[in-house]
């Protein structure tokens, strides 16, 4: 008897706990279920946008002696675009060809966080644009040509004539813009905007604790027009003074004059630069030798107009550019263009181009050149 007791008490446990542990696996289920629906993403997730763009090329160039045409992968481009709170951020990566087919460059190109609370007085930091020239901060694709004018190259920080590295106009520093003064329609008359720099170019820290300073202002008088000027004070450290054999800086002393119409596909600009200041041996190459060679004064200047011949189909273009590399005419490059620009969609288009270049600095001066490009966005 005590064993068959023992049997029933085993299987009454058995029988009592069994609907036990099934409800308390259900509970714990239950649990789980209501915390994953309760798990939220963060808003600022929520708001960054992930973009880009590449730039296809082809381009051939017939100087004496020194013939090429080719294919090129002209630029790359991925970016995020954030929000939180009051801050906008980028994250920008570039690859490009910049040293020469072959020989490609990746690099960070922004990375920058502005507080925009008020338009009138907005504040950014990080890697950016420079505030210099109203063509520099244009995008490489919008800006519609083959590339950006020489002058804008050599004197805007590209392929700057310092010698710093291709750095697309940009530098590490804090910058500070504003537009202010609307009209009875709400538009804004007057922008400002003023940074401080390394003075390195990107990713790359002050070598000479002088910062350059750089400011612009504009008016609006007429929707769609600006006129503007900017000035720039600076220097580039480490540079080997072939002379003594030390490293000193050199100065950056620039200013532009910009005119700018951009309304309804119309786009009519100009812009005039000068500099103070030696050169180095080899532009853009992030190369830290002075060469007294070219003369401490350059400028340049370019013009040019696109309209719609189709509206948002196809548009025609024409410029006309100089770069005198020591401010004298034995030293310009001198370039009329024309071409077309074709839109399958808004977010891809081809550019043809033709250019008659008038190099002084050549044994024959005058030769063609060719460029067709792809572009796209995503």
């Amino acid at each position: 008897m005590n064993i068959k007791r023992l049997f029933g008490l085993m299987a009454l446990v058995a029988l009592t706990t069994i609907p036990v542990g099934a409800e308390t696996f259900t509970e714990v289920e239950e649990v789980q279920e209501t915390q994953q629906k309760t798990v939220t993403i963060p808003a600022w997730i929520n708001n960054i946008k992930f973009s880009g763009y590449g730039m296809l090329q082809y381009q051939g160039q017939d100087p004496e002696g020194n013939h090429s045409n080719s294919f090129n992968l002209r630029l790359a481009r991925f970016i995020l675009d954030g929000k939180i709170g009051d801050f906008d951020w980028r994250a920008q990566i570039q690859g490009t060809n910049a040293t020469g087919p072959g020989q490609p460059t990746v690099q960070l190109v922004d990375l920058y966080a502005e507080w925009r609370k008020y338009p009138e007085f907005k504040v950014r930091v990080g890697q950016f644009k420079r505030a210099f020239t109203y063509e520099n901060p244009t995008h490489p694709i919008t800006q519609g040509w083959r590339g950006y004018a020489d002058v804008i190259n050599k004197l805007s920080a590209f392929g700057d004539r310092t010698g710093e590295k291709s750095s697309g106009g940009r530098d590490i520093g804090i910058q500070v813009s504003g537009d202010l003064f609307p009209n009875a329609n709400g538009r804004k008359l007057f922008h400002y905007q003023v940074g401080i720099y390394n003075g390195e170019g990107v990713n790359q820290k002050d070598m000479d604790n002088r910062k350059d300073i750089i400011g612009g202002v504009w008016v609006m008088p007429i929707k769609g027009v600006r006129i503007g000027a900017f000035g720039w004070n600076g220097s580039r450290g480490g540079m080997l003074d072939p002379l003594t054999g030390e490293k000193r800086s050199i100065e950056k002393n620039r200013y532009a004059i910009s005119a700018e119409y951009d309304l309804n596909e119309y786009t009519f600009r100009a812009e005039y630069i000068h500099s103070q200041g030696w050169g180095a041996a080899s532009p853009g190459n992030n190369v830290r030798e002075i060469d007294y060679s070219k003369g401490d004064k350059a400028d340049g200047w370019y013009v040019f107009g696109i309209v719609p011949i189709v509206k948002s189909k196809l548009h025609a273009k024409a410029r006309y550019q100089t770069y005198r590399n020591q401010k004298e005419w034995g030293t310009s490059v001198n370039q009329l263009e024309c071409g077309l620009n074709y839109f399958f969609t808004k977010n891809l288009e081809m550019h043809l181009e033709y250019s008659r270049v008038n190099d002084r600095t050549l044994a024959k001066h005058d030769y063609n050149l060719v460029d067709m490009e792809l572009d796209f966005r995503f």
